[in-house]
């Protein structure tokens, strides 16, 4: 339809699907609106791996695990407004007739970031365009859960233009945190964090670019972990920038427990999931490197307290300070490393993901739809006049004495195929001089950082805060795919290589209003304009009693090490009666 009469078609579109979902709800068998029962307690305490020998054993049927979570699953959207697409009926209670019994996953339910393809159902990303166009199968991913015996049943919310650590949009609305309802779950996997952490399922699927399932699980206090690229399939989804490979996206596995993102994980790798899709490794399960990191030899562990960027606030540097205390004390070798320079990755990788000048995600919108501020602010900048945009760099560079936040500005802008090689060339030779920095110098097995800077932002935050997202965002840079270049002749004796750098979140603890209050000395005007976006919203007592994690950042593909480190921490953290206590089931 013309501009501006789309808009009533835009209005209409997000009433439509808004109250297809309500009748879904409504429309579910009885059992699904009945208080949970004792029984079914029992199998929301269970590990999905005990889960699946007890429907293999016929203990446990695999509908009263389907209506268990299903029950659960309204509940948590009741409180904060998770979930997009109701597969339940129809879906999945035909679906679970028909499970691989033999699978990994056999009667386990598993929740889908809204972008995943399930046939039947629209794949919306937020954008009211996208709706009343369901697709005609399932995507690549889904099939490798239906063959592993999985049964998808929900899909969750995320941001329209996916670019965000908050989760809201017209077609859905807007979903909280359940810890909080003043603040984000996250994003662009935000509806999956809400969904895990109140417990309405054990395992979900989402997506990462720059953050999108390590900063949720941050906020909302779950486990989640960003495989390297080729290690999980890729295929099967809907995207607001589709042809993006500046920072490419990863399907990644997040989880409400450690021991079911590990199952979760394995069980997945374990489908050969590069027999359904050629952009994925055929690379096994290494059980002996997941042996060997839980093993009795001392790991060696860097520590990255800031990117340089953004400084951790106090809460956010005192989960560090926990876990990696408690990692020296049983005995690892815990060091303070300082990587190539994070906020050069912070510019370069920025210009790559926004190389369009953002018109490929605005190209989505229709006349009056809702845009997320912080993804609106990016695209407000790249659309002003070259002469504008280069007198307010000016401005903020040299009268504001803001470098950092000018160069990041400068980048906003959309780029020529000339100029997109140059970045290219530009994040090749920054990724070489992180794998000689990391094999040379630091020669640790993992790295802690914070995820963010920050606990949760506020609704609507991200409008100052969208530009700190460093702890995670430069680790999908140096990620990317190999791309042969030459180098000056002070490099040209380095070869490129591949660093894919795997990276998982735990929950560690809790922000505590009188432990992680800031101090009183400290000037936010002092810092970059970055930081100050950041910090315009960081206030413990508002924030008390929001989760807090730690990230684990491993080398390319090291999905089994990374995962054992955890292990290896949250045990840790257990023996000294600091485990993180996660939001009981109401």
């Amino acid at each position: 339809m013309i501009t501006p009469f789309d808009y009533f078609e835009h209005r209409r579109a997000c009433k439509q699907k808004q109250l297809e979902r309500s009748t879904r709800i409504a429309n579910l068998p009885p059992q699904y609106h009945l208080p949970i029962s004792q029984y079914e307690r029992e199998i929301l305490d269970k590990p999905i791996k005990e889960l699946v020998q007890d429907v293999r054993k016929t203990i446990i049927k695999p509908i009263d695990i389907l209506r268990s979570y299903g029950k659960v699953a309204v509940k948590a959207h009741a409180k904060t407004n998770c979930l997009t697409e109701i597969m339940i009926n129809p879906g999945a209670e035909r679906w679970i007739e028909t499970i691989n019994l033999e699978g990994p996953l056999a009667g386990i339910p598993v929740s889908l970031k809204d972008s995943i393809s399930v046939g039947g159902f629209d794949v919306s990303v937020g954008y009211s365009r996208n709706t009343g166009k369901p697709y005609a199968e399932d995507g690549t991913m889904v099939k490798i859960l239906k063959d592993a015996g999985a049964v998808p049943y929900v899909k969750t919310n995320l941001p329209v233009t996916l670019l965000s650590f908050e989760s809201t949009n017209d077609v859905w609305g807007r979903t909280t945190n359940p810890h909080n309802p003043k603040y984000s779950p996250g994003g662009s996997t935000g509806g999956e964090s809400a969904l895990l952490a109140y417990g309405g399922g054990r395992i979900g699927l989402g997506s990462d670019v720059a953050g999108s399932v390590r900063v949720p699980a941050h906020f909302a206090g779950i486990y989640s972990l960003r495989c390297s690229t080729g290690r999980w399939s890729k295929g099967g989804m809907n995207t607001s920038m589709p042809g993006q490979e500046g920072i490419p996206s990863v399907f990644s596995p997040m989880a409400r427990t450690l021991p079911d993102l590990v199952y979760f994980t394995k069980s997945i790798i374990e489908m050969k999931p590069w027999e359904y899709d050629h952009s994925v490794h055929p690379l096994p399960w290494r059980a002996d490197a997941y042996d060997e990191a839980k093993g009795p030899k001392p790991l060696r562990i860097g520590v990255m307290r800031t990117d340089g960027v953004v400084p951790p606030s106090p809460a956010c540097a005192r989960a560090l300070s926990t876990v990696a205390s408690a990692l020296s004390s049983a005995g690892h070798s815990v060091i303070d490393v300082q990587p190539p320079s994070l906020s050069r990755a912070l510019v370069i990788a920025s210009a790559l993901l926004n190389a369009d000048g953002c018109r490929t995600f605005l190209s989505y919108m229709r006349t009056g739809e809702w845009m997320d501020p912080g993804a609106g602010q990016i695209a407000f900048y790249a659309s002003l006049p070259r002469p504008i945009r280069y007198i307010h760099y000016l401005f903020v560079k040299y009268i504001k004495r803001d470098s950092l936040w000018a160069e990041l500005l400068s980048e906003f802008r959309e780029r020529s195929a000339f100029e997109q090689w140059k970045l290219v060339a530009k994040r090749e030779a920054y990724k070489a001089e992180w794998h000689a920095w990391w094999r040379d110098e630091a020669k640790v097995d993992v790295i802690l950082t914070p995820p963010n800077a920050t606990p949760a932002v506020p609704h609507d935050g991200m409008k100052d805060a969208v530009s700190s997202c460093g702890y995670t965002f430069s680790f999908n840079l140096v990620s990317t795919p190999p791309v042969p270049l030459s180098f000056t002749s002070a490099t040209d004796d380095l070869v490129v290589r591949q660093l894919d750098y795997t990276a998982g979140v735990l929950p560690v603890t809790h922000v505590d209003s009188a432990l992680d209050a800031l101090p009183s000395d400290f000037n936010v005007s002092a810092l970059n304009g970055v930081a100050q976006g950041a910090y315009q919203h960081y206030d413990a007592a508002k924030m008390h009693g929001l989760p807090v994690g730690v990230q684990v950042v491993g080398r390319r593909l090291q999905e089994e090490k990374v995962l054992a480190v955890m292990e290896t921490v949250e045990n840790l953290l257990e023996a000294e009666g600091k485990q993180y206590e996660l939001l009981a089931i109401e």
